[in-house]
């Protein structure tokens, strides 16, 4: 196994400014280009940066962690999601849907059964 050819201190700090050890939730957005056009994606994007920034107080932490993804392999009504801890799977999210998932997952803790497509609870 290769030895990290760089120190790890910066990374390891920079996590820990961002709260990872602390997340309640995370989210990654798959932002296409398969599932969604470009601009679809990049505009859910954006919604979603600004609507977990409400709900967490900050743009730079709180209890929701989002991440972008290219492809989360279900290339088909997209923009998907996949939120964590609970696995749960959300496809078609256009903007009035992303907004549901923002406030009654993200914020509420409630899955979107009408835009669930699939649920995969990790092992602990």
């Amino acid at each position: 196994m290769n030895e990290p050819t760089e120190d790890l201190d910066a990374a390891r700090a920079e996590a820990e400014r961002r709260g990872v050890g602390n997340y309640e939730r995370h989210i990654f957005l798959c932002v296409g280009p398969d599932c969604s056009s470009v601009d679809e994606g990049a505009a859910a994007w954006s919604r979603l940066k600004t609507g977990v920034a409400k709900l967490n107080g900050s743009t730079d932490s709180g209890r929701i962690y989002r991440t972008k993804v290219g492809c989360l392999r279900v290339c088909t009504e997209g923009p998907v999601a996949l939120v964590y801890p609970e696995g749960t799977w959300y496809g078609g999210l256009h903007p009035g849907a992303l907004d549901r998932i923002i406030a009654e997952d993200l914020g509420e803790g409630n899955v979107v059964t009408d835009l669930q497509i699939g649920s995969n609870r990790l092992p602990r």
